[in-house]
């Protein structure tokens, strides 16, 4: 059978970022002379290596030294990078047996066993190759796997139309899948739109939409070329660089628009509302995509945060400081709404620093693992830009990860009400390996710890007023969330318990605030009244404390 690649697994790999690593390690590609592929006596080679301590596959089984070398490389980079890093001691021959039955992933008629300390590849049921098992070390273990995946290609129609690229992700998806739902491979392609989402790439700054086929543009980020160049939501892009787009892929549009920092792209536009056709010509600059946004609603600043990409804390810090001095003009604000709702995470650093604006002092959160490198204390350092400002932060279901971090820090330091559903529990630190084909594997190694010293992944966390189930009345909801005040300190207790839990004990504290995913204007209208009454803010925040033993 196929190796398993679940739904849920899948799901993730396509949304922005769930909890996607902090650390990326750089690899260097090597390359070597392309030389025609070497035959030789099979039986012979096979004797003579069977008892050396390196593996070398039989000679009959072996690519050109480029091809060798490159999925050698690939392999052994992967297997290596797993062993080492990954939050749970892993067995270099499962890993790479997992990886090898990926296979299957391409032609379901290929099998792999271990028999009698031999690894037998069949197709159909029919014996194709039979190789010693190797020495218990990465590098061995990919040299047979590179063997055994052009021995499949010589017997496999399946298999010998596959690129590279498809052997490398059905290897690394038969590894990952098996461990744990947020590590994952992403190929050449995808690891540069990952790479392009955290830290940014070389364009316009513009976002857009196929329309019936048209490109059309749907936002002018500030500051950016293209807002300075006047673009505007609704034109049509005709053309880049003189070459029409005649029914084009949204792909093919981001390839064309983006290119290195400050080079030059020529753009034909059509603006509807104008009836003209004109182009524009555009330096390209480097584009991080906006994640937050803010807006003055009376007396509350709301800033909602959709991920946590490199420029995110900045970006927030930028906020808070216009905010302040446009209230110098138009009136003192009252609070600040932190809206994660639906936020599914990015990078860690960004998470800490973002909740430093917020806080003065003590621990933000802490992560632990295998690897030595894997234990962290992120504590805050005495900045406020909010200067005490009351704060209520909305989650969801779908607030996970980073954005979990910053709502468990805020709520353990008593900083923030927390209003909405629980949220995911991604408690996940993921490390991110650049593979020497250009693609990633993003690898679980540690897991965040909130402040009080409970573990967040698989709880989440809890917001002191919950309105799971979209109750209508707000009115009714702040007033038994204040009269049902002491179950809710006893559900507190019970869920920053320090240390690893029962799934069924977590599930059963969760079910007291279920996770949904919640997209309207409810969170928002109970932080403001909550906010705008500071006897009811201080009861709000009384709900989660004491009840914990956060580092001061």
């Amino acid at each position: 059978m196929p190796p398993r690649v679940s739904e849920e697994k899948a799901r993730h790999r396509r949304e922005k970022d769930d909890g996607k690593g902090f650390l990326i390690e750089n690899y260097f590609m090597v390359y070597f002379i392309r030389s025609k592929m070497v035959s030789g006596i099979f039986a012979m080679v096979t004797l003579a290596l069977a008892g050396c301590g390196s593996y070398a596959p039989p000679v009959g089984q072996r690519l050109s030294p480029t091809e060798n070398a490159r999925h050698n490389d690939v392999f052994a980079t992967g297997y290596d990078a797993i062993m080492r890093k990954y939050i749970y001691p892993v067995d270099i021959e499962k890993i790479a047996l997992d990886g090898i039955k990926g296979f299957a992933a391409i032609d379901p008629a290929l099998k792999v066993e271990v028999r009698n300390h031999e690894l037998v590849m069949s197709l159909d049921g029919e014996t194709i190759t039979t190789s010693p098992k190797p020495a218990p070390n990465p590098t061995d273990w990919a040299r047979l796997t590179t063997s055994l995946s052009f021995e499949a290609r010589r017997h496999s129609a399946l298999m010998r139309k596959a690129s590279a690229e498809k052997i490398y992700e059905a290897v690394f998806d038969g590894v990952l899948s098996n461990l744990d739902l947020f590590s994952r491979y992403a190929g050449a392609d995808e690891a540069k739109r990952n790479r392009a989402r955290r830290d940014g790439f070389g364009g316009i700054g513009i976002r857009f939409k196929l329309k019936k086929e048209i490109p059309v543009v749907t936002e002018v980020m500030p500051r950016t070329p293209a807002a300075e160049a006047g673009l505007r939501i609704s034109d049509q892009i005709t053309d880049v660089d003189g070459e029409s787009l005649s029914k084009p892929r949204a792909a093919e549009v981001v390839e064309l628009l983006r290119g290195p920092t400050q080079s030059k792209v020529t753009i034909g536009l059509y603006r509807p509302s104008e009836d003209r056709q004109f182009n524009v010509i555009l330096e390209r600059r480097h584009i991080i995509s906006p994640t937050v946004y803010a807006s003055r609603q009376g007396n509350i600043l709301k800033i909602r945060v959709t991920g946590f990409n490199q420029a995110t804390a900045r970006n927030m810090a930028t906020s808070l400081e216009e905010a302040k001095a446009k209230a110098a003009h138009i009136g003192p604000l009252s609070g600040i709404v932190l809206d994660i709702r639906g936020n599914p995470g990015g990078l860690l650093k960004q998470s800490v620093r973002l909740a430093d604006l917020l806080l003065t002092h003590g621990l933000i959160v802490s992560t632990r693992g295998r690897h030595p490198d894997s234990p962290h204390y992120y504590e805050a350092g005495g900045r406020d830009l909010a200067n005490g400002l009351p704060i209520a932060v909305l989650v969801d279901g779908k607030s996970a990860s980073a954005s979990e971090i910053v709502a468990a820090a805020l709520q353990d330091r008593g900083r923030a009400v927390l209003i909405g559903t629980s949220s995911f529990g991604k408690g996940s630190v993921q490390t991110v390996i650049r593979l020497p084909n250009d693609g990633e594997i993003t690898l679980t190694w540690s897991r965040f710890v909130a402040p009080s010293g409970y573990i967040l992944h698989g709880l989440g966390v809890r917001p002191s007023i919950c309105t799971s189930g979209n109750p209508e009345d707000i009115g009714s909801l702040i007033q038994s969330a204040m009269i049902q005040r002491l179950a809710a300190r006893k559900t507190f207790v019970s869920w920053r318990i320090p240390g690893a839990r029962k799934k069924a004990d977590r599930q059963k504290l969760r079910d007291t605030c279920p996770p949904e995913r919640h997209r309207k204007n409810l969170e928002f209208e109970i932080a403001k009244r909550v906010l705008d009454d500071r006897r009811l803010y201080a009861q709000a925040l009384e709900l989660s404390a004491g009840t914990h033993q956060a580092r001061h």
